[in-house]
């Protein structure tokens, strides 16, 4: 769920001169004399600790003490396997999965989330807990796919790919010059493209499917349109479209698939706070000013078909264009969203962006009718249809708030307006919307996404016949309630059509002296659709 950058280091925790390489490290843990033992784990842990540290910020949902205790138990698991034998190749996602995997267990530990309640924010460690899987559906195939690489494939693509590195860092990780790396890079991305269609192959659940990877990839490849015989298969084969979402990827950010299908839970959070990254999109957002905007040339990127008309999923990431003049190559980067970080006793479990960044934790909840409050929808309550109760905000209304079930009240909290473009806005703070973040499974507050801005799919919902909620970015998935009674977490779940995913839209009761309509809550009330189709 939505999380603050973790603070940056005062210097980037990597260079290209790293002398020995990790393996060359590793080797000495196991064979080496025992009191050269801590130091070669120092060496091991100054090149990776901050990376570590900064997910286990974001998989906490919090910046406090236990994100040292997090990341010291990662460090452990992973060099005592080192120690094993295992080679050190690619710690770096390795030691990241370490992390994460510590704070789901620990969460789910009873005795230890009593003693450390930081573990149990809906945000953080009990929402990874409450999470089915904490890799989504739609990044299978990928994740397969780099599971199977070699280890220096796999060092070479994260850091230069997610992590946003030179080449000479992964080079340095890795003992080799940069010639050997460069060509090597290469080679890792077309088996990685293979392994993702070896595996479309594999999983495929009927015959007609394993004959369409090729039919997929070779016009995402070239840049082309894809035959109408595809186009309507993938409209009705999820694991088609998922297969050519993946691919798609290979021409646009390749960063944002690999962390995805490695990491899952707080994957593009993670790139935002890369400060490499961050250097990158400055850079190339500098040069796409003085290059001038190049109209037509996204065209060339194919966009997997989808049931709906609407802009291409870019998850919370803007597509900046980039021309090599004399090459006509395009670049596709990631411009780094602004994420609010409150370095005071705030929960930091809030997301911005820089469009409004400002309507963020220190926004204060606005009576309706407020300036600001969108006047194309009207207002109204969510009531789950299995439970009989509201849709409702989890203590005070702010960017990172989680989402709840509440018994039916007039409060402001369980007042919104679905509005045209799919946003399900808060009344109680209209600068805030429902925020799926599909990635991770737990719905909360998140800063609503102007038009453009990219981060539609999070923040925007499509409202079916039966009254379910379906993130526009993920639509296999639905809102949903965890239990039936009050207090219960509001999570996005594999849509099954089970009541506990359809919501009954009421009109606000009427406050006294107001002038809204009149009182429409009865068990009975119809279900209209707010969704504007």
């Amino acid at each position: 769920m939505p999380t603050p950058h973790p603070p940056r280091p005062v210097r980037p925790p990597s260079g290209g001169d790293h002398g020995e390489s990790d393996e060359l490290l590793a080797a000495r843990l196991r064979d080496g004399p025992q009191s050269e033992a801590a130091r070669t784990a120092a060496l091991l842990m100054a090149r990776h600790w901050q990376p570590a540290h900064d997910y286990a910020t974001i998989c906490l949902a919090t910046s406090a003490e236990v994100t040292a205790m997090v990341t010291a138990a990662a460090w452990q698991r992973v060099l005592a396997r080192l120690a094993q034998g295992e080679p050190a190749t690619a710690l770096r996602p390795r030691l990241l999965v370490a992390v994460r995997d510590t704070v789901r267990q620990w969460s789910a530990d009873d005795a230890i989330s009593a003693v450390l309640p930081q573990l149990l924010k809906p945000a953080g460690g009990r929402g990874m807990r409450a999470a089915k899987s904490l890799t989504p559906e739609n990044r299978t195939l990928a994740a397969r796919a780099f599971a199977s690489l070699p280890g220096p494939a796999r060092c070479l693509l994260w850091h230069t790919e997610v992590e946003g590195e030179s080449i000479t860092v992964p080079a340095g990780l890795l003992g080799m010059d940069t010639d050997t790396a460069s060509a090597t890079l290469e080679q890792a991305r077309e088996k990685f493209r293979e392994g993702c269609l070896d595996a479309h192959r594999q999983l495929a659940p009927s015959q007609e499917c394993r004959f369409q990877g090729r039919l997929l990839d070779v016009p995402i490849r070239r840049g082309g349109a894809l035959l109408p015989d595809v186009r309507k298969h993938l409209a009705d084969c999820r694991h088609c479209r998922h297969a050519a979402d993946q691919l798609g990827h290979f021409e646009r950010e390749l960063g944002t698939l690999i962390a995805e299908a490695v990491l899952g839970w707080g994957a593009r959070r993670y790139l935002d706070s890369r400060p490499a990254r961050a250097t990158l999109g400055a850079l190339a957002k500098g040069a796409a000013r003085h290059r001038g905007s190049r109209p037509g040339l996204l065209a060339r990127i194919p966009v997997p078909v989808r049931r709906r008309p609407g802009p291409p999923r870019s998850g919370r990431s803007v597509l900046r264009q980039v021309g090599a003049a004399s090459a006509g190559v395009l670049a596709i980067v990631l411009v780094v969203s602004v994420w609010s970080y409150d370095g005071g006793g705030a929960d930091p479990a809030a997301s911005t962006s820089a469009v409004d960044g400002e309507t963020s934790a220190t926004s204060r909840p606005k009576p309706p009718g407020a300036a600001g409050l969108p006047t194309s929808a009207d207002r109204t309550r969510l009531r789950n249809v299995a439970a009989g109760l509201c849709l409702d905000v989890r203590g005070e209304p702010r960017a990172g708030a989680g989402a709840r079930l509440a018994e039916c009240s007039e409060a402001w909290t369980q007042q919104w307006t679905h509005e045209d473009d799919g946003l399900l806005r808060s009344v109680a703070d209209p600068g805030l919307c429902l925020d799926s973040r599909a990635d991770a499974g737990v719905v909360i507050l998140g800063t609503c996404a102007d038009k453009g801005t990219g981060r539609g799919d999070d923040v925007r919902y499509d409202r079916t016949e039966e009254g379910e909620l379906v993130p526009r970015g993920q639509r296999m998935l639905a809102l949903a309630t965890t239990t039936r009674a009050p207090d219960a977490d509001i999570v996005v779940k594999v849509h099954d059509g089970s009541d506990d995913q359809r919501w009954r839209d009421e009109p606000v009761p009427e406050a006294e002296g107001s002038l809204s309509i009149a009182r429409t809550d009865a068990p009975g009330a119809r279900a209209v659709d707010l969704s504007g189709g």
